[in-house]
């Protein structure tokens, strides 16, 4: 396999660049959620992005050789990769702003699974690697979070725990594994990751009229804007193509995703996002 779809398989975007075949969070409208008794309602993606090319889940090792889990990201990888690791708690992020800013905008149910999707989907699967690498548990942040949407907090009682939640992935991030890549390197890598998550669910979304893909792809461009701009000026003076492909793509998706709220009309230009995109990637890659 090429180097380059190797590394974006090992992140859940093989499928994506081979196959174009996409999943989307969500579904039927969240209930509240007690604590600890999150239950997977997407089989697949929270990613949007389906983890499999061929085969069983994961692909031909499956889950039980290492394979990918429910988030699209390879769990194997995680352990040694930082981009791989840092990029699962990207995905986790992505959920907690998109559940913050819909429920800032009245979007209770929405919000409510938004917070809770990555305990299943992305966080179940890392947790052997947040146990090897002494990142503490904090899952339960996540479904407190679900919960306190229908318990009459208000919007900064909501943000204060989205906050909290962001600040504990902050902590994970700084346990990541170390291969040699530069704090740009990574970056770049992890902002390539949503920015390719970002577009595709843009996609899915203009393919029907749910709520839900809009605003996980929402979520992965917030994302992907974090993490670019951690390290901006390092990708700049490391590698400033990366940097200016990353800000074009930015741009378009901000046009793309105005708001946490899904427009009347998805009109933006797919086919100059999937070009950004694209051109992400590859420089990234080089």
């Amino acid at each position: 396999m090429d180097i380059k779809l190797k590394r974006w398989s090992q992140l859940g975007l093989g499928a994506a660049l081979a196959t174009g075949t996409l999943t989307a969070c969500g579904g039927d409208p969240a209930e509240p959620i007690a604590d600890q008794e999150i239950v997977a309602e997407v089989p697949i993606a929270a990613s949007g992005v389906e983890t499999q090319v061929g085969g069983g889940e994961g692909g031909p090792g499956g889950e039980g050789e290492g394979g990918e889990g429910e988030g699209g990201v390879s769990i194997a990888a995680a352990a040694t990769d930082p981009i791989v690791y840092q990029s699962a708690l990207a995905i986790t992020e992505a959920h907690i702003i998109a559940a913050r800013d819909a429920f800032s905008e009245g979007e209770k149910n929405a919000a409510a699974e938004m917070f809770a999707h990555p305990v299943s989907e992305v966080l179940a699967d890392m947790a052997p690697v947040f146990e090897a690498r002494g990142v503490a548990d904090f899952n339960t942040l996540l479904t407190q979070a679900s919960a306190a949407v229908f318990d009459g907090e208000d919007d900064s009682q909501i943000n204060a725990r989205a906050d909290e939640i962001i600040a504990a992935l902050r902590a994970a991030s700084e346990k990541a594994p170390d291969d040699g890549s530069s704090p740009a390197t990574i970056a770049a890598g992890v902002a390539a990751d949503q920015i390719e998550r970002a577009t595709d669910m843009y996609r899915v979304a203009a393919e029907s009229d749910r709520y839900e893909p809009y605003l996980d792809g929402y979520g992965f461009y917030k994302a992907a804007e974090a993490a670019f701009l951690t390290a901006e000026a390092q990708i700049d003076t490391e590698d400033v193509e990366s940097a200016n492909t990353i800000r074009e793509a930015l741009m378009l998706l901000n046009e793309a995703y105005p708001t946490a709220l899904r427009p009347d009309a998805l009109d933006a230009d797919q086919s100059a996002l999937t070009v950004a995109s694209s051109r992400v990637i590859l420089a990234v890659e080089n």
